[in-house]
């Protein structure tokens, strides 16, 4: 809320020898031998046919993770102490934007990951972020970047907010135009979901306290974007983030699921965030 054909020579009937009979029956014995070893060998051993007939196992890192989040994902689904993933994810080297300083948050794509025997957190973190390096470099989230007047690794950060704020897909586009629009204004974003990344939570009531925040995520004290992405953001987003819904809307409130009302009017906000509230006490939640 703003305040991805056998042999067809023919056959002589042969009546063998003793001799030959012998030759014959050690014959079919080789023969035989091989058709058990042959399988054997493709096989491999006891351990990798145990694992072969095991069905594989995948991790879904869905749309909006945060980057903590993913990091237990990988620990739960390899078995792992917990925080063994964030002590991976700080030496290993990720394909990442000089302007990411290193943190992964929002180039950890959201996918299915398939995991076997011999996963480890830094391969699974790596893969993550060469899917993002490569969607992200994509020519037409470049073009939509320099077209925006943003850079790449903006465009991902306005993607994770959107991907955090919109509540349905069809509401994407005019999220993001809202942040264009605050940003081209020089106005605070004023978004409850950078503070709820700060305070490591996620909820719908943000409070007056919450807005004093003394961080850099706090969009109600401090203009421009957060110094990272807020999440890790899918296709959906992205797009728009890279192609904005054209529009003056500077406001935007989600009164009810499915009813998530834009304008550029304050007072109208006004009145859609009392609604808001209302609907809110009703169904038990509130704000100071």
């Amino acid at each position: 809320m703003v305040n991805e054909s056998p042999d067809a020579r023919p056959h002589r009937r042969l009546r063998p020898t003793r001799r030959g009979k012998i030759v014959l029956v050690v014959g079919v014995l080789l023969i035989v031998s091989a058709a058990v070893l042959i399988p054997l060998s493709l096989l491999g051993s006891d351990e990798q046919r145990k694992e072969r007939d095991q069905p594989h196992k995948t991790l879904l890192v869905p749309e909006g993770r945060r980057a903590s989040e993913v990091y237990a994902s990988v620990d739960r689904a390899l078995g792992l102490a917990s925080g063994s993933t964030r002590k991976a994810a700080s030496t290993v080297d990720l394909k990442l934007p000089a302007q990411a300083e290193g943190n992964p948050e929002g180039y950890l794509f959201p996918a299915t990951y398939p995991l076997d025997a011999g996963t480890e957190p830094a391969g699974l973190l790596r893969y993550m972020a060469d899917t993002a390096h490569k969607r992200f470099g994509a020519g037409h989230v470049t073009a939509g970047s320099q077209r925006n007047n943003v850079s790449v690794y903006d465009t991902v950060t306005i993607a994770s907010i959107v991907q955090a704020e919109a509540d349905t897909a069809s509401d994407m586009g005019k999220v993001a135009r809202v942040v264009y629009n605050r940003l081209l204004k020089d106005m605070p974003l004023q978004m409850d979901s950078t503070i709820n990344y700060a305070l490591k939570r996620s909820t719908l009531d943000t409070t007056t306290t919450d807005t004093r925040l003394d961080s850099p995520y706090n969009s109600y004290r401090v203009k421009g974007l957060p110094p990272t992405p807020i999440g890790n953001p899918g296709e959906e987003a992205l797009r728009a983030a890279v192609s904005p819904t054209p529009g003056p809307w500077l406001y935007f409130v989600t009164v009810g699921p499915g009813d998530t009302r834009f304008t550029d009017d304050y007072a109208e906000q006004q009145k859609n965030v009392e609604e808001f509230n209302r609907s809110r006490s009703r169904s038990g939640g509130g704000s100071d």
